[in-house]
């Protein structure tokens, strides 16, 4: 097991790092969905819900990675925090995840708009992809977020483009999209359940 491993799992679930911190940022989570909901944005709020549960998606499967390789987590999370959901995944970054989709929808132009010529959603979804890689690239760098597999690090940065961003803001924007609100909703469900089984079965049995 590498150190930085030991270090993300020194405070997995350890309800001790609760900080009061915690109340505020979910309040304000709550309230950008809320604002959403009260307007009848459902594409904004769907396509939040979209890529937070892409998220979780993604988190649940590093932390398989942890437990079947015995060494390390494709990205963990070391550091101070209020809670350290899984290796990956602590409630900061959660939170982060829940608002990102929301932002990231409102800015979205109507579909007919073009960006240098090409249609604007793939342009979106590689400029919004790169600037969340660079952002991971400062916590790397920092220390709180790292890397411990030749594969996933600073010199491959097209596969975590590919594979830790792309699919979130596709999946964001794909139920944006959608004409139907039930469709949207359905999806967004669908998503969430599928994290939800996950959680519970792998969780169950001791694998996150």
């Amino acid at each position: 097991m590498t150190e930085d491993a030991r270090a993300a799992l020194e405070h997995l679930r350890d309800a001790g790092q609760f900080k009061w911190y915690v109340i505020p940022l979910l309040l304000l989570v709550l309230y950008a969905y809320a604002t959403e909901a009260q307007r009848r944005d459902w594409n904004v709020f769907f396509a939040g819900l979209a890529l937070w549960g892409m998220d979780w998606f993604n988190e649940i499967g590093n932390a398989l990675v942890f437990h079947f390789s015995g060494r390390a987590p494709v990205w963990g999370a070391r550091g101070s925090t209020a809670y350290q959901i899984l290796i990956g995944l602590n409630i900061e970054i959660c939170f982060m995840f829940a608002v990102m989709g929301i932002v990231a929808a409102k800015l979205l132009p109507p579909r007919d708009v073009r960006i240098l010529g090409m249609p604007n959603r793939p342009v979106l979804v590689a400029v919004d992809s790169a600037a969340a890689v660079g952002v991971e690239l400062l916590l790397n760098k920092a220390g709180v977020l790292t890397w411990d597999w030749d594969w996933w690090n600073a010199r491959f940065p097209l596969l975590v483009l590919l594979i830790g961003y792309a699919p979130f803001f596709v999946a964001a924007f794909v139920v944006h999209d959608m004409p139907k609100v039930r469709t949207k909703a359905v999806t967004v469900a669908t998503i969430l359940g599928v994290d939800a089984l996950a959680l519970a079965a792998f969780g169950a049995l001791g694998w996150l």
